[in-house]
């Protein structure tokens, strides 16, 4: 999962260090780009990565992409959003009903440049933002770390990778999320 580039418009480039990490490990099963790429270049380079890619428009696109998207992978139902228009950004109520109006189990989204994984209102949805991929300023403020996430479904389980780039090196971080009846449960390695 990748989202916020925002290249050239505040960032000059992509984060060599995680994209040669993107791209060591491609052609990927599936790919999703949660929005404010900015540039046509970003599009093809995402477009060049997997099997399967899932890209949509963020408030600072401009290139002709859908607004949401919704794929299946081992009975779970996934959509994309990139987040803007929920204010306070991120927040997890209207995250919520985003991921109910699309009829998805996980909502990954993006526009508040922070990662975050968390079951959302009731733990019925799972909600996930792999940051921004450039670590670039967004308007609420962000991380200012470059970061993207890899997602790895095994029936019953999800695996997460949260990789980031700081202080010179990668920072990595690692959940395992499980289902107890309905509601997803969230565990931090």
């Amino acid at each position: 999962m990748l989202g916020d580039t925002h290249v050239p418009d505040r960032a000059h480039s992509l984060n060599p260090v995680l994209k040669k990490l993107i791209e060591d490990q491609k052609p990927w099963d599936v790919v999703a780009f949660t929005g404010d790429l900015t540039s046509e270049e970003v599009l093809q380079w995402t477009k060049s990565l997997g099997r399967e890619v899932y890209v949509v428009r963020g408030n600072m696109d401009y290139l002709p992409l859908p607004k949401t998207a919704v794929f299946e992978v081992e009975g779970l139902k996934f959509g994309v959003h990139h987040g803007d228009g929920v204010y306070p950004r991120g927040d997890t109520k209207i995250l919520t009903r985003i991921a109910d109006g699309l009829g998805v189990d996980v909502l990954l989204t993006g526009h508040t440049h922070a990662d975050f994984v968390k079951p959302g209102t009731g733990g019925k949805k799972l909600l996930v933002n792999p940051g921004s991929l450039t670590g670039v300023w967004g308007g609420g403020g962000g991380s200012y770390t470059p970061s993207f996430m890899e997602l790895v479904v095994v029936p019953g389980t999800l695996q997460l990778v949260l990789y980031k780039h700081a202080r010179g090196r990668i920072e990595v971080r690692k959940y395992v999320i499980t289902r107890s009846g309905e509601s997803f449960i969230v565990r931090e390695l």
